[in-house]
C-alpha cells in the first residue's frame, strides 16, 4: 500500500503492537512487486499484510515469495487482488471486511433516514421559500426494499428492525431461504415486487455477472412516483443511464456513494440533479475510521501467529459470492 494510507491504517501503537508478534520488513511494498526491491522482501515474508491497490499476486509474484503463508487485507474486497495462485498455493486469506462494514452501515443508514424525511427535495425547494409543515413532514412509516442480505446488508436490516420508526422491510436475495428470511424479521421478495413495493430501495450485492444491471430501466420503473435509490454496494448494479432518466423527470430521488462509470463525466446529470447526491465512495472507512482496517489487520496476525482460527478467513468458494 502506498506510504500515506500505511500511515493512517497502522497507526505508531498499532506498528508497535504488530511488531510484538512478527518481525515487520523495513521496507513498505508499494507499486510493482516484481522489481528487484520487492523480490527480496518477498523472498522472506511469510506473512503479507496488503491494502487497496496491491497488485494481483499472480503466480509470477508468489514465485518470488516461497515463504509465504497468509495475506492479511487491511481492507475489504481482495477480488482484485487473490488470484487461483494463492488459493494452490493453500495460502490463507484474511479480509478486514467485517471493519469497513460498519462506516458503510452508518452511510446507509443515514441515507434511509434522509430519504424517509424527503430532505433532497424539501432542501431544493427551501430556495423558493419556507415550506409548510404539511409539505416538510416526511412521511410516518416506510417500505424499506434490502437488495442483498450480504454482511452489510444484514446489518442494515438488523438496524432497520431495531428502529422505533416503523419501517416495513422487504428482502430479495437468491441464498435466503424463506426460514432464513423470517429469522431476520424480512419479507422474502423478488426484485420486481420489492420495487413496486418499496419506497426506498437499497442495494447491497455484491457484483457479479448475474448481478450487473440489476436494477434495470425496468425495475426502476416499477418504484413509486417519490422513491428513492441508495446505492453503497457497486455502481454497475444500477442502470446508470436509466436512473439519471428517472431522476431527471423528478419521479424518484437517489443517494448515491458508487456510480458506473466511476468517476462519472464531468457535468453527467446525476451530478446536477437537486434531488440527487453523489459521494466519491466515501461510505467505507475514512478518515481516522481506517484505523479500524489496521487494528483489525493487526488481531488478526496476533491470532494467526498465535494458531487461532482467523476471523475474516475467507475460503476459495466465497469469492462468488462476495464483493
Amino acid at each position: 500500500m502506498g506510504a500515506e494510507v500505511a500511515e493512517r491504517v497502522f497507526t505508531p501503537d498499532l506498528r508497535e503492537r504488530l511488531a510484538r508478534s512478527v518481525r515487520p520488513a523495513p521496507p513498505l511494498l508499494s507499486g510493482t512487486l516484481t522489481s528487484p526491491g520487492a523480490r527480496a522482501v518477498l523472498a522472506e515474508t511469510e506473512v503479507l499484510i496488503t491494502g487497496w491497490e496491491c497488485p494481483p499476486l499472480t503466480r509470477e509474484i508468489l514465485t518470488s515469495a516461497p515463504r509465504l503463508r497468509a495475506v492479511i487485507h487491511a481492507a475489504g474486497s481482495v477480488k482484485p487482488m487473490v488470484t487461483e495462485a494463492v488459493w494452490d498455493r493453500g495460502i490463507i486469506v484474511s479480509s478486514a471486511a467485517d471493519a469497513n462494514a460498519d462506516p458503510v452501515v452508518a452511510f446507509t443508514l443515514a441515507a434511509i433516514t434522509f430519504a424517509a424525511k424527503g430532505a433532497l427535495p424539501a432542501s431544493a425547494a427551501y430556495a423558493a421559500g419556507w415550506p409548510r409543515f404539511t409539505d416538510r413532514a416526511g412521511a410516518d412509516a416506510r417500505t424499506v426494499g434490502v437488495i442483498g442480505a450480504s454482511r452489510i446488508g444484514r446489518r442494515v436490516i438488523a438496524a432497520l428492525r431495531a428502529s422505533d420508526a416503523g419501517f416495513r422491510v422487504l428482502l430479495t436475495d437468491p441464498y435466503v431461504a424463506p426460514a432464513e428470511a423470517a429469522e431476520l424479521g424480512v419479507e422474502p421478495v423478488d426484485l420486481a415486487d420489492l420495487c413496486a413495493r418499496s419506497s426506498i430501495v437499497t442495494v447491497h450485492a455484491p457484483q457479479l455477472p448475474e448481478t450487473v444491471g440489476l436494477l434495470s430501466a425496468d425495475m426502476l420503473k416499477l418504484i413509486p412516483d417519490g422513491g428513492v435509490v441508495i446505492n453503497t454496494a457497486r455502481g454497475s448494479l444500477v442502470d446508470t443511464e436509466a436512473l439519471a432518466r428517472e431522476c431527471g423527470a423528478g419521479r424518484l430521488d437517489a443517494f448515491l456513494d458508487v456510480t458506473d462509470p466511476e468517476p462519472l463525466p464531468a457535468g453527467h446529470a446525476l451530478l446536477r440533479l437537486p434531488n440527487v447526491l453523489v459521494t466519491p465512495h466515501i461510505a467505507g472507512a475514512q478518515g481516522s475510521e481506517v484505523r479500524r482496517l489496521g487494528e483489525y489487520a493487526v488481531s488478526e496476525v496476533e491470532r494467526y501467529v498465535a494458531g487461532a482460527e482467523l476471523r475474516g478467513r475467507l475460503l476459495r468458494g466465497d469469492l462468488s459470492r462476495l464483493a
